[in-house]
């Protein structure tokens, strides 16, 4: 019985990861994750340190390999790479989590600051196939607006580890574990030895659990989130805008040097045709303009001012054009209602391996480059723009995934999140899917609406509650129109960020090894 419970673990976790990445959208759904996190945790129950972070490392590869699979598209070797990269960081969380008494708290805080981690390094950070973006069509992803995506990131792996406290198994009686690299061998079955028992499942430790995830479910539910709250309140009524997203449609999965620019642009103006007088502000994709010189002075700049003048709108569109030989600029430029240049914003946080080579000389001589000839040049800015239709946040395509990038734009006086993007590339659904949710996650985060233009979709409208108030099909032409309010109020993450959630996380990690070497001392002295 014994042995075949220990050969139960691997299977666990790596069925456990797999229930993360199918959590994901487009597949699967909330629950998901809560039970996959369940999972990983009975299967480290007891285990020394080796065995967690090869049970981790598991559970990364069940996570990373569904919720990932966008990359084999691009390079397969990367895809691998990727996969055993972000897996790490599951590994060696699992291997800080203590074996025994505190292994509750002590997951959650692991989790989280892994997550941290991945969502930093290397080369900025990767934070799509995450548990956040499986939360937000449920209960907790509204607790983004209390903590940001580590919120809703540990309240779910308090989740599921509360469950895992509820089941039983089987464990080494204390001071008679095995040490590291120590292997459970057949002899076993059938002839418990001695230093083995039954471990009891753990209801106080799951009630307090389930309780805190359900008291942080309800805060956040009641919470302010901007639409309504005490602060918007105070400041009168917010003013409403006309707006309309611009999908131009088109194939998907091709790069940029199989769909001319030209195309994509004349795509963009003849959808623009159909929105009516009285918009008040025009919203185009990521590098839906596509130039071989500067915008400023352009025949492009030129034609944008004349669509801004006609409509007596505000248009704002993603510009690109190639600085030197060996670099390029990525661009979100605002044009008033008179035709006048009024902003620019250049996109901060680059896509490595998309839209720049990290040490380049050194990546060159494993793969091919040829199709990245170029390094976007970086911006600097908080990505707030200020228009005649209002003051918003710009996220520019991948910097949607960003908590950091919303928060700057935010605090700087943005009123609505824009996310002109562009994930034409992808063949499948999965990556604009996951970045829809990584919207979805922006508005509650901020407590703004939110408006997204793709050339190909996904183009969306998400209010302040996380909530898709229209979206369009993938490939098909699509104008979307709405009102929506220009908000100011702040949800507790904007005002609070990241650190307290990550000085939670540490203090639930080092309290989980104090329980468990607390309980090992007292264990020896009954001795």
């Amino acid at each position: 019985m014994m042995v075949a419970v220990a050969r139960l673990r691997p299977p666990a976790a790596l069925v456990g990861g797999a229930l993360v990445g199918l959590s994901l959208p487009p597949l699967g759904s909330w629950p998901m994750a809560v039970a996959g996190v369940c999972l990983l945790g009975w299967s480290l129950a007891d285990r020394p340190a080796r065995s967690r972070m090869g049970l981790g490392m598991l559970a990364g590869i069940g996570q990373f390999s569904i919720s990932l699979a966008w990359a084999i598209q691009f390079n397969t070797a990367g895809y691998v790479a990727l996969l055993l990269v972000e897996a790490g960081f599951v590994a060696v969380a699992c291997a800080l989590v203590p074996p025994t008494r505190g292994r509750v708290p002590g997951l959650v805080g692991a989790l989280v600051l892994a997550e941290f981690a991945r969502e930093s390094w290397p080369f900025g950070g990767l934070p799509l196939g995450g548990i956040a973006l499986g939360q937000m069509d449920g209960p907790l992803g509204l607790t983004a607006r209390l903590g940001g995506p580590l919120l809703v990131v540990g309240v779910t792996v308090l989740a599921g580890a509360s469950l895992a406290a509820l089941l039983p198994g089987m464990q080494y009686r204390e001071g008679e574990r095995p040490r590291d690299g120590e292997k459970t061998t057949t002899a076993d079955a059938g002839t418990p030895r001695r230093d083995r028992t039954q471990r009891p499942s753990q209801p106080a430790v799951a009630v307090a659990g389930i309780a805190a995830v359900s008291a942080l479910a309800v805060i956040a539910a009641v919470a302010p989130n901007g639409t309504g709250s005490r602060g918007e309140k105070a400041a009168g009524a917010p003013r409403p805008i006309a707006v309309a997203i611009v999908q131009g449609g088109g194939a998907r999965g091709l790069d940029q040097l199989e769909v001319p620019a030209s195309v994509v642009l004349a795509a963009a103006v003849r959808e623009t045709r159909q929105v009516p007088r009285g918009v008040q502000l025009i919203l185009w994709p990521e590098d839906v303009v596509g130039l071989s010189g500067p915008f400023v002075g352009s025949g492009a700049e030129r034609q944008l001012a004349s669509i801004a003048r006609s409509h007596h709108a505000t248009l704002v569109a993603g510009v690109t054009y190639p600085v030197g030989a060996t670099r390029f600029r990525n661009e979100i430029v605002a044009l008033s209602p008179a035709g006048r240049l009024v902003a620019t914003f250049e996109k901060v946080h680059r896509v490595p391996f998309g839209e720049y080579v990290p040490d380049r000389g050194f990546f060159e001589h494993f793969a091919n480059l040829s199709d990245i000839p170029r390094d976007a040049i970086p911006g600097t800015g908080s990505g707030m723009i200020t228009t005649p239709a209002g003051r918003f946040a710009v996220l520019v395509s991948y910097e949607d995934f960003f908590s950091n990038r919303g928060l700057s734009g935010v605090r700087a006086g943005g009123k609505i999140l824009l996310v002109p993007t562009n994930t034409s590339s992808y063949s499948s659904s999965q990556a604009p899917a996951q970045e829809l949710a990584a919207s979805k996650l922006q508005a509650i985060e901020e407590g703004r609406y939110l408006l997204q233009a793709s050339p190909t979709g996904y183009s969306a409208i998400i209010d302040s509650d996380g909530n898709v108030r229209s979206r369009t099909s993938l490939s098909v032409p699509a104008v979307i129109r709405a009102t929506v309010p220009l908000l100011s109020a702040r949800t507790w993450y904007e005002m609070v960020g990241d650190t307290p959630v990550l000085l939670a996380a540490t203090v639930l990690l080092v309290g989980g090894w104090a329980a468990a070497l607390s309980r090992r001392r007292r264990n020896r002295a009954e001795r």
